[in-house]
């Protein structure tokens, strides 16, 4: 049955129409044709993890779905649903079950664990799709009239419990979906701004910028459904930060709908220095605490007049790490710069395409000069993948100088394509996760920041914990633990980890995850990194913050709520903010 276009799937992460399967000779294909990737037979793939994890993952052996799991009954407040009749048409209100059930979530692995094997308990009670400011603000007056609990919905793509709703709340809950307020709203590209609503998708805002010529630059690895809305509440990065910037450098002014009002201004400027009335200060990383972002202002470039990808091959993670360390302190980083793991190098090349002929014989030559010729370890080696962007003076300047330094740390160039089909491998990693859950493997992400010193052993310490946790509870099979660096910056970097276990008779298996990452995440503190670099705190993390902040910091956060949202309309109970009316402690 033909989908239409763009149509998102409720079950699993991404795009209906394109996932992994296991076909005959146990070739693996990705569906659909939105990728590089999509329709090539990756004949290694199966058995690499067959031989990585556990030699029982195949095709027949399945863990079917169980989706959708039990739907809970809505809890209606009808004096609320009443009132927002009155200034919402019928179709921007829905108590649609399935759809409930998609707002109720993220993307971490238990909430899919939970939708495929078990069920949530709570979810959200209705649904509302304003299109403009003043739809929102008749919201939060409603909710605040009558003693409801409002949710804010972007693109459902966070992996911090941040969307799960507090299965102690008894009130109504509704979720504030941003969908339809989704457009660029103007461009002055004489000084370089755009306003945009808070609900456009990352690949939507890029395609209207480039519509005129422009582009915001931010470039998540969620990007093709996640909202400048989402962005901003969990104050986010993008792969491209090294040339445009991280969010918080990117948005210029924000409009905020909150219990006690509108936070807007007239006018913006290049710079302010306007003390604590800065709504941005408040609202980077809020996670739906405070308010609606309902639009903001954002910084555009124009379209670069060269892109090109490159990659580089070292022949170890130390080598690979001295050289990043190098390239950020002498020389401009290009736009991106990822160096992987070992573990995520098989990976990447277990995901090329079969090849045969003058490409299969180029293949082979060039495993063998970079092996027997250059000396590097199979098992040891590792990759970096490069974005450069800008005039082609800038790129030649910074091939230039990235190529040089990297020689000196023994790395090799790797060329263009294998650098874009690294980049590939970023958009179809939560498709693997979706497709081996199906053969009893589960697996997750999480990430850090940690200073340029402490980078190295912070890597080693916590896959070593991972190691050994799943040793002392006797797991079946192997784990999977590997990681890379995605974000670059003068003093330190961004660490991406991956773990993924097989849990055939596992009881449990999903709690056990959870107990795993919680050590992992208590050995990433131990070994100097932050409690978050872009994914945010939700509610995966909250238990975590005493260790972080301080208790002074931490009656601070509480204190701003119980001033700006007295009522606690927004009660998704995220980070130091509990659930329940009133009860933020």
């Amino acid at each position: 049955m033909l989908q239409p276009a763009d149509e998102e799937s409720k079950s699993v992460w991404g795009f209906r129409d394109t996932a992994f399967h296991i076909h005959d000779g146990g070739v693996v294909k990705l569906s659909g044709n939105r990728y590089d990737l999509a329709g090539q037979e990756l004949p290694e793939l199966l058995g690499w993890v067959q031989d990585t994890i556990h030699s029982d993952v195949g095709a027949d052996n399945l863990n079917p779905s169980n989706y959708p799991p039990p739907i809970p009954e809505p809890r209606i407040n009808d004096v609320f649903v009443e009132e927002i009749g009155n200034f919402l048409n019928d179709d921007q209100i829905s108590d649609d079950a399935e759809a409930r059930l998609r707002h109720g979530h993220g993307q971490t692995q238990e909430e899919m664990y939970r939708i495929k094997y078990g069920r949530l308990e709570r979810i959200p009670d209705l649904i509302v799709y304003p299109t403009k400011d003043e739809d929102v603000a008749g919201l939060v007056r409603a909710a605040r009239n009558h003693d409801v609990c409002l949710i804010p919905f972007g693109g459902g793509t966070n992996v911090s419990d941040a969307l799960r709703c507090p299965e102690q709340e008894e009130r109504m809950i509704v979720s504030v979906d941003m969908s339809q307020m989704n457009r660029v709203l103007w461009i002055d590209p004489e000084n370089r701004m755009a306003c945009v609503q808070a609900g456009a998708v990352g690949r939507n805002i890029a395609e209207q910028l480039a519509e005129h010529g422009f582009t915001m630059g931010h470039e998540p690895d969620s990007i093709e459904f996640s909202t400048l809305g989402g962005w901003i509440a969990t104050h986010a990065s993008g792969m491209k930060k090294n040339r445009y910037g991280n969010i918080e450098d990117l948005v210029l002014d924000a409009t905020v709908v909150t219990a006690r009002g509108t936070l807007e201004r007239p006018a913006v400027a290049p710079r302010e220095s306007i003390g604590v009335g800065d709504a941005r200060r408040w609202i980077f990383g809020s996670e739906g605490s405070f308010g609606i972002v309902t639009r903001a202002i954002i910084k555009i470039f124009p379209l670069p007049e060269v892109q090109q990808y490159g990659s580089i091959v070292f022949p170890d993670l130390e080598q690979g790490v001295a050289f990043l360390y190098e390239l950020t302190q002498t020389a401009t980083p290009p736009a991106s710069v990822r160096l992987v793991d070992n573990l995520q190098f098989q990976l990447s090349q277990m995901l090329k395409p079969r090849s045969t002929g003058l490409k299969k014989r180029k293949s082979a030559l060039e495993k063998w000069f970079v092996v027997r010729v250059k000396g590097f370890d199979p098992k040891r080696m590792t990759a970096c993948t490069l974005v450069f962007e800008g005039t082609r003076e800038q790129v030649a300047a910074e091939q230039r100088s990235v190529y040089q330094i990297a020689k000196r740390y023994g790395g090799m160039k790797g060329g263009a394509e294998n650098g874009k089909r690294g980049y590939q491998l970023t958009f179809g990693i939560a498709y693997l996760r979706d497709w081996i859950l199906n053969h009893f493997l589960l697996a997750e992400s999480f990430e850090t920041s940690v200073a340029w010193s402490e980078a190295l052993s912070l890597c080693k310490n916590v896959k070593r914990r991972l190691r050994e946790e799943h040793r002392k509870r006797n797991l079946p099979g192997k784990p999977f633990a590997t990681c890379r660096i995605t974000q670059v910056y003068p003093t330190g970097v961004c660490v991406y980890f991956y773990f993924a276990y097989y849990f055939k008779g596992v009881e449990n298996p999903s709690a056990v995850y959870s107990e795993l990452e919680h050590a992992a995440r208590d050995e990433v503190l131990k070994s100097g990194g932050s409690l978050s670099h872009h994914h945010g705190i939700g509610k995966i993390r909250r238990d975590f913050l005493p260790r972080v902040l301080s208790p002074g910091m931490l009656a601070w956060t509480r204190d701003i709520k119980k001033a700006v949202d007295p009522a606690n309309v927004f009660g998704a109970g995220n980070q130091n903010f509990r659930s329940g009316k009133g009860d933020d402690a």
